[in-house]
């Protein structure tokens, strides 16, 4: 599901201090394209396309700022870069399956190229490799983490397709969807990027509540961004979630604030699975306050992310965490009509 694991900026926005992590970030793009030479030569192939599909690489970006803000950025940082990014390129290849997706990031789809049924076993075999290199630290703690992160992004997407067109998702069930299938690998990264530098228990926790606070807030942010954002800034398609089915955080404020009546009246659009006009959802209830509600929801998670930094040294990676927190409030803001 595109708005899940690719998380997406309006054009011309980074999510991390570029001339920061520059140096880092190339050579975690150069590790993952030399991915593909570690499979069979029959699949190579296919694995190569994927790798050599540049994303945003926002969690190998927060495994450095993790790691800078705590003693210093090694190999084992990058090694568990590379391994966090394969995971999540493997949940893109299952997401468009799933949503039909044909185009991300201007390329063909796997499934656009090759079909549904080669493409699934393709992102198992990235899920499967990623895996097998976050075996290689000597912390076997590693690598169950690692697990225990993909697990919960899996659970997260199983749990959302369950739920397409449930009118009785809570807001309490809602977060906790978000929370592994969007933040899950964002606190993975900050968490481990603290704990290979061999800090205490209480600072990898804290940093590890960080990631999760600042993915979830992210994923209110984007769905926010599906209503109300414009195509050609955003660059990609808005309005899918509710065709899809997607109850997000402010459509769930639309539904609790609205009459019976107007609960009806937006039950039975969101069952027709046609494109909804935006113009319909303002005549339900307050649909600007429920924009208003999420927007604030979402700058509540952020200020409790800011609070999660407090144990680290002030440094230029630890002001780095801060101002994604400030770009997050930001982006936030731009969403209010």
């Amino acid at each position: 599901m595109k708005e899940n694991p690719d998380v997406s900026l309006p054009s011309g926005v980074a999510f991390f201090p570029a001339e920061l992590l520059g140096p880092d970030l190339e050579k975690v793009e150069a590790a993952i394209r030399l991915q593909s030479k570690s499979f069979d030569p029959a699949v190579e192939p296919y694995v190569a396309f994927l790798c050599n599909t540049s994303g945003k690489r926002i969690r190998p970006a927060l495994t450095f700022l993790a790691g800078g803000a705590t003693g210093g950025i090694t190999a084992d940082h990058h090694k568990i870069a590379v391994t966090l990014e394969l995971i999540h390129i493997a949940t893109l290849v299952h997401d468009d399956i799933i949503d039909g997706a044909e185009i991300r990031r201007q390329a063909p789809t796997a499934n656009a190229k090759w079909g549904n049924a080669l493409s699934v076993l393709l992102g198992d075999c990235l899920f499967a490799h990623a895996l097998e290199l976050s075996t290689q630290f000597d912390d076997q703690s590693i690598g169950r983490k690692v697990a225990r992160a993909a697990n919960e992004v899996c659970t997260g997407e199983i749990i959302q397709t369950q739920r397409r067109f449930d009118f009785q998702l809570s807001r309490s069930d809602y977060f906790e969807i978000i929370r592994k299938k969007t933040a899950a690998l964002f606190a993975a990264a900050m968490e481990l990027g603290a704990l290979l530098n061999g800090k205490p228990e209480n600072l990898v926790s804290a940093l590890h509540q960080y990631g999760s606070l600042i993915g979830t807030a992210y994923q209110v942010y984007d769905d926010c961004l599906d209503l109300v954002g414009d195509e050609a800034d955003v660059g990609k398609t808005l309005r899918t979630d509710l065709n899809k089915g997607k109850l997000t955080l402010p459509i769930l404020n639309l539904i609790e604030q609205a009459t019976d009546r107007q609960r009806e009246k937006l039950n039975r659009l969101l069952l027709q699975r046609e494109p909804i006009d935006l113009g319909a959802l303002a005549s339900i209830a307050d649909y600007e306050g429920a924009i208003e509600s999420a927007i604030d929801a979402g700058s509540q998670l952020v200020e409790e992310a800011r609070g999660c930094l407090v144990g680290l040294s002030d440094n230029e990676f630890t002001r780095g965490l801060y101002g994604i927190a400030d770009l997050l409030d930001a982006l936030l803001a731009g969403c209010r009509q």
